[in-house]
């Protein structure tokens, strides 16, 4: 069963439960898609844990909610990477509101080498390119690189088209390529692998 845009088996079944307002439903739709929802919460809303669990409970609110909604034109999968995309734009519209305007991350010290502590750096330094994105650029980007989403999926998930799912893709290209350029050297030379969790 892969919840990544290709259809549950039984998902007919399973919507039809889950409209009835069957419990053991609702749990089985949850469990298929929590972890994929909240994984990208968690990259859309800068690794913020508490943000990502905020957003996918609001995802399976409006998701449980809105069932007579879902036209069943894509995917359940689909469907819920769009309910994603809105709950994690809206919750960062709600955490930028209650952000104190002067608020300055704190740098912690610790006894990692210079190797691991370069690596961490790297790796701050990837992840503040991907922040500044545009938030629409962003999760274009979340869904083809860390959920190998296929253009189409994307697309529907973000309800755009195929063309404009690639146009984002490639001003991401340029936009990372710009901001990370000074460290080229450093990310090429295999000291750091990129990956979301680094």
């Amino acid at each position: 069963m892969d919840p990544c845009g290709e259809r549950l088996d039984g998902e007919a079944g399973l919507l039809a439960d889950c409209r009835s307002g069957d419990r053991e439903a609702l749990r089985r739709l949850y469990d298929a898609y929590r972890d994929r929802v909240y994984s990208i919460a968690l990259h859309y809303l800068n690794g913020c844990a508490e943000a990502a669990e905020d957003a996918t409970s609001e995802v399976f609110i409006r998701a449980f909610t809105r069932l007579d909604q879902f036209r069943g034109d894509c995917s359940l999968g689909t469907w819920l990477y769009r309910l994603t995309a809105n709950a994690c734009l809206d919750e960062l519209r709600r955490r930028k509101r209650l952000r104190p305007a002067d608020a300055v991350a704190e740098t912690r010290a610790d006894s990692r080498t210079d190797r691991e502590y370069r690596r961490v750096e790297l790796g701050e330094a990837v992840r503040c390119a991907l922040d500044s994105l545009p938030p629409q650029i962003r999760m274009t980007v979340l869904l083809k690189h860390f959920e190998e989403l296929s253009y189409e999926e994307i697309a529907k998930a973000l309800n755009c088209s195929m063309g404009t799912v690639a146009s984002r893709l490639n001003r991401a290209h340029k936009l990372l390529a710009r901001r990370l350029a000074p460290l080229r050297g450093e990310l090429a030379d295999g000291d750091m692998a990129c990956s979301p969790d680094t």
